[in-house]
């Protein structure tokens, strides 16, 4: 399931929803991302993230498809707020459920490891220097390549 949203979303109430849902679970992974007080040195104080809808959704689409497809998941669910967030604001929670850890340890941090890199999110902080674009890191690319399938 996708969601994106600009409420504030309860994780444990979340995964207590997935973990529930079928009596075969044995293993749920999950994620929490939250706005940072501190960027690059600077002191943030607020965080706008804009999304391109329809196209935000199919591609949180996609990436749980690959992760569904790599590993032996039952369910993964992905919500991730827009709008403007404060620090300590959550942003995003991936969950994920399975029969056993491993696949679900593996497919969440892949499909975070996509969304950072390959959801169409914009994010701009507000510092006291004044407002400016969030860069794509290099780590992030990082992390999504070393999912790469052998050749």
């Amino acid at each position: 399931m996708i969601r994106v949203q600009h409420e504030d979303f309860d994780a444990g109430a979340e995964i207590r929803r997935m973990r529930l849902a079928r009596p075969d679970i044995g293993a749920v992974a999950a994620f929490v991302g939250q706005v940072r007080d501190l960027n690059e040195g600077d002191a943030v104080s607020g965080l706008a993230l804009e999304h391109y809808p329809g196209m935000t959704e199919k591609a949180l689409e996609s990436i749980v498809a690959q992760a569904k497809n790599r590993w032996k998941i039952f369910d993964a669910l992905v919500i991730h707020r827009i709008g403007l967030l404060k620090p300590s604001d959550q942003i995003v929670l991936v969950v994920v459920s399975g029969a056993h850890r491993g696949e679900a340890f593996a497919a969440c941090e892949f499909i975070m490891d996509f969304l950072k890199t390959d959801a169409p999110f914009w994010k701009k902080e507000q510092t006291g220097h004044g407002e400016r674009w969030v860069e794509a890191r290099a780590s992030d690319e990082s992390a999504k390549q070393r999912w790469a399938e052998p050749d």
